[in-house]
């Protein structure tokens, strides 16, 4: 009687505490919807505040709460929301300018690229872009080249020496803790898991880490000669001599163009808009401008759609979530995006180093169906290597920045070894096999020849499949791929040259591609992935609900509540069923 007594209190319980976070939840629902976006408006002579003190995603994620969706999140602080806005602030009669305001930008280097190219294109408006810093880290200071005028406080600092690549080299650290690293990869470039197999840089990872950093810095340079009219050459005297850290030495060297404080940067932008030193200087943050300009952009009514996909992150086996890229909501949305009638192209945004090579296979074949549907570009971003190219290899045309980072057509393995580090603290472990092979791997056990054939070969046939794929999606021979394989990193610009992308551009480039080959000349732009959320699960994740599974199993044990969950499963099943005779657990 008492465990009923127990069971029916926790029961009311949670049914008061769920009431009252719905009606809670209904509150903040309607608050949230009578904050529309009409809230956010744009004053006469206002300056647009480029501060971008926030990490930068290509994608700023859809969120959906199937139960509340009143609480649903579509965020404009992506880097193509960005974009959009200074895009839209050129025609703005509102907007008379950008402010660039002491960033600490976290972003990369393709991302700022494509920032400072819509930049350009507002300069073709007639209106101002200044900037300011009282420290100019290199990428801040990449960006803020762009501007008419570049403004750095007196006593400020600045980065600018080139770029440069680190690692770290574990072999020695292997060796003295017993805690191994069991490496099996094909590609004398897949320098991934070199740190486990040596102790310093191998020649040919030196020699494409060489290669692909000078790219990058020859872009930079080119991008900051064109903007400050200095030279390349000149560029690289003032990196080698750090010519420009501090404000005398950056003035001196052409790199800024006032030493000032704040408040003189911001009068000055006062007197170029025509207000008054007395009067407030009116501005717009971009995160809410990006937000006013999506509702803006809303108003298009075309009826055909070009669908942008979003691959950013790591590929994994499974669903996926916004920090990675699981082949389940990638596949969801190109079935999506390839059944809707509405949708007649589809870009495939990528930033991803790779991952998983099943999950890259298995978009690989949803992106295969889908292109006998409809066309499917690719747009890459700060980097598409490895997995990241997997999945783009087939599609019909592939763009990418100049900057980016691809290719990396290679594969590897890696298992830890805990074998000397056991033996050190006085652990044996032993096995009982009832097969030769029924030990594939343990941790407490080094791989013998066999295991290690049978790894290497499965490797090896990734290898052969990766660079069939890649093969046939460029229609090149597999013998010419296997050439700039070996694992191999490229830019974009080198990339272009051997044959692994088609053109070098952004986003836009892209879009435009992809409408030809529609043939469409309007559309809207819908994007994916959009992420379902259990609210239910995520307070249950926080200890704020206990799911009802969790109170059982508190007051059945978990035991008993096993039991009760194969009873309930048993009663469900209706006609034949093919099932094991009974419930079994092997450890």
């Amino acid at each position: 009687m008492n465990f009923i007594r127990r069971v029916l209190s926790t029961v009311t319980g949670i049914i008061v505490f769920l009431v009252i976070c719905f009606f809670g939840l209904f509150l903040i629902g309607l608050l949230v919807g009578s904050a529309s976006d009409d809230v956010i408006q744009v004053k006469p002579n206002s300056v647009l505040e480029l501060t971008l003190d926030f990490p930068i995603r290509d994608y700023a994620d859809k969120t959906e709460f199937k139960e509340y969706p009143f609480l649903n999140e579509d965020e404009k602080n992506g880097l193509f929301n960005i974009i959009d806005a200074i895009n839209y602030a050129a025609n703005d009669n509102k907007i008379k300018g950008i402010s660039i305001d002491n960033n600490f930008i976290i972003a990369g280097i393709s991302q700022i690229k494509a920032l400072r190219n819509a930049l350009l294109k507002f300069k073709e408006s007639g209106k101002f872009i200044v900037a300011y810093a009282d420290i100019f880290t290199q990428k801040d200071y990449y960006l803020s080249s762009v501007a008419d005028t570049i403004y750095m406080n007196p006593v400020g600092m600045m980065e600018f020496k080139g770029l440069y690549s680190e690692r770290l080299y574990f072999k020695d650290f292997q060796e003295k803790s017993g805690f191994k690293m069991e490496v099996v990869r094909f590609g004398k470039y897949k320098s991934a898991v070199e740190p486990y197999l040596a102790n310093k840089m191998s020649d040919e990872n030196r020699e494409q880490i060489s290669i692909y950093l000078n790219g990058l810095w020859d872009e930079i340079k080119q991008d900051i000669s064109k903007s400050r009219d200095i030279t390349p050459e000149r560029l690289n005297i003032i990196a080698d001599s750090l010519l420009g850290r501090n404000a005398d030495l950056a003035k001196a060297s052409q790199l800024i163009d006032r030493i000032a404080y704040h408040d003189e940067y911001i009068n000055a932008m006062k007197q170029a808009v025509g207000v008054e030193f007395t009067k407030d200087l009116e501005s717009i943050a971009i995160d809410d401008y990006s937000i006013y300009t999506a509702s803006k952009l809303k108003s298009n009514t075309s009826k055909n759609k070009i669908a942008v996909i979003y691959a950013e992150g790591d590929i994994i086996y499974g669903e996926g979530d916004e920090e990675t890229v699981g082949h389940g909501v990638m596949n969801t949305s190109l079935k999506e995006a390839r059944e809707d009638d509405k949708i007649k192209a589809i870009v495939l945004r990528i930033n991803s180093p790779g991952g998983s090579a099943l999950a890259s296979e298995l978009i690989w074949r949803e992106i295969e169906l889908t292109k006998k549907v409809k066309p499917v570009i690719v747009s890459m971003g700060d980097v598409a290597a490895s997995g990241g190219y997997y999945i783009a290899c087939n599609a019909n045309k592939i763009i990418a920045e100049s900057t980016t980072i691809t290719g990396s057509i290679g594969v590897f393995g890696m298992l830890p070894n805990g074998k000397q580090l056991a033996d050190k603290m006085g652990i044996n472990a032993e096995q009982v096999i009832t097969n030769k092979n029924a030990v594939t791997y343990s941790f407490f056990e080094p791989l013998d020849e066999e295991q290690r054939a049978f790894i290497k070969e499965g490797i090896i046939d990734i290898y052969e499949l990766f660079t069939n794929r890649v093969a046939e999606g460029r229609h090149m021979s597999q013998d010419d791929v296997k050439t700039i394989a070996q694992g191999r990193v490229w830019t974009g610009i080198d990339a272009l040259s051997n044959g692994l992308i088609d053109e070098l551009g952004g986003l836009d480039l892209a879009l435009q591609r992809a409408s030809e080959a529609a043939e469409i000349d309007d559309y809207k732009i819908e994007e994916f992935p959009v992420y379902e959320k259990n609210l239910d699960e995520m307070l249950s994740d926080f200890g704020l609900v206990k799911a009802k599974e969790d109170i059982l199993k508190e007051e059945l044990g978990e035991e008993n509540y096993r039991i009760l969950k194969e009873i309930k499963s048993m009663s469900k099943k209706k006609g034949i069923q093919l099932l094991f005779p009974y419930s079994l657990e092997i450890k």
